[in-house]
C-alpha cells in the first residue's frame, strides 16, 4: 500500500478517546455523526482528530460497519488535502465512494454513508474534469444522496456545503441554461445552501472556503471582495482539531494567492 503523507502540523492535537467523546459535538458539528459508545472507535475517531489519517481509516476498518463511516472521511479528507499524486487521490476517492456504497446497500438509513459516497465522487468528478463525470452520469448520483442526506438531517451542514458545490460546479462547466435543465443546478439554490450552512455552523472555515469558491465562480469579479472577506474570516478560524487546521492553512495559501 503506498505510503500516506503525514499531517504537516504534528503535535498540534493530542486527543484521547475521552477527549473526543466530551468534546464530541462541537468536532461533529459539521457531519453530524452519532456519539459512539464503543471504546475503540472512539481511539479510532481520536486518530482522525490528530491528524493520523492513515491510521485513522485502518482502524476504521478493522471495526467493520460501525467504523466505515471514519475510514472514508479520514480517506476522503486525507485525498482531498494531502495526496500530491492526481492518479492516487482518484484511486483513493474511489475506494471510499465503493465502501460507502456498499455501506449504504447494508444500512439504508445511515445518512453518512450517503455523505461519504456523494463526498468522494463530487471530489472525483472534480479531478476527472465535472464535465465528463456529468457525461457519465456521476452528478446525479451525487445530487441524489446529498439531497437524502438534507431531508434525514436537515441540519446537516456539510451536506448543504456540498450539495452548494455541486451547483456552482455544475454551471462554471456546463453554464446556467444547460446546468438547470440536464441536471437541475441553480445559481440561487446553491447559494441558499451555502448561507444556510453558515447558519448552521456560523465559524466554519470549510464552508466559508468553498462559499467563496463558488462566488468566484459563478459571479467571478463582482464578488471578489465577499470572498477575500470569507477567505479572510476563515484563516483566522481557531482550529479544534487536524481538519480544520488544514482549512485554516487552505484559507491562507488562497489568500496568498
Amino acid at each position: 500500500m503506498a505510503r500516506w503523507t503525514a499531517f504537516p502540523f504534528p503535535g498540534e492535537f493530542n486527543f484521547n478517546s475521552a477527549g473526543v467523546k466530551k468534546n464530541w459535538f462541537k468536532l461533529h458539528a459539521g457531519d453530524l455523526e452519532p456519539l459512539p459508545q464503543d471504546t475503540k472507535l472512539l481511539d479510532a475517531w481520536a486518530l482522525f482528530h490528530n491528524g493520523e489519517f492513515h491510521k485513522a481509516c485502518n482502524a476504521g476498518l478493522k471495526l467493520g460497519l460501525a467504523g466505515v463511516n471514519l475510514a472514508n472521511k479520514a480517506t476522503c479528507m486525507y485525498a482531498t488535502y494531502l495526496e500530491k499524486h492526481e492518479a492516487r487521490r482518484l484511486e483513493l476517492l474511489l475506494e471510499a465512494a465503493k465502501r460507502a456504497e456498499h455501506h449504504i446497500s447494508q444500512e439504508p438509513d445511515n445518512f453518512n454513508a450517503h455523505y461519504w459516497h456523494a463526498y468522494a465522487l463530487g471530489r472525483y468528478s472534480q479531478g476527472i474534469s465535472v464535465a465528463k463525470a456529468l457525461a457519465q452520469g456521476i452528478g446525479s448520483k451525487v445530487k441524489t444522496d446529498l439531497e437524502a442526506v438534507i431531508h434525514a438531517q436537515p441540519q446537516h451542514p456539510d451536506a448543504h456545503i456540498a450539495l452548494g458545490a455541486f451547483h456552482a460546479e455544475v454551471i462554471d462547466k456546463v453554464g446556467t441554461l444547460i446546468g438547470a435543465m440536464a441536471y437541475g443546478a441553480h445559481h440561487d439554490t446553491g447559494m441558499a445552501l451555502f448561507n444556510q450552512a453558515l447558519k448552521l455552523q456560523a465559524q466554519s472555515a470549510s464552508a466559508m472556503i468553498e462559499y467563496a469558491r463558488a462566488m468566484l465562480m459563478l459571479d467571478g469579479d463582482n464578488m471578489l471582495e465577499e470572498a477575500n472577506r470569507l477567505y479572510q474570516l476563515a484563516a483566522k478560524a481557531h482550529p479544534l482539531d487536524a481538519l480544520e487546521r488544514l482549512d485554516v492553512e487552505l484559507a491562507r495559501t488562497e489568500l496568498a494567492d
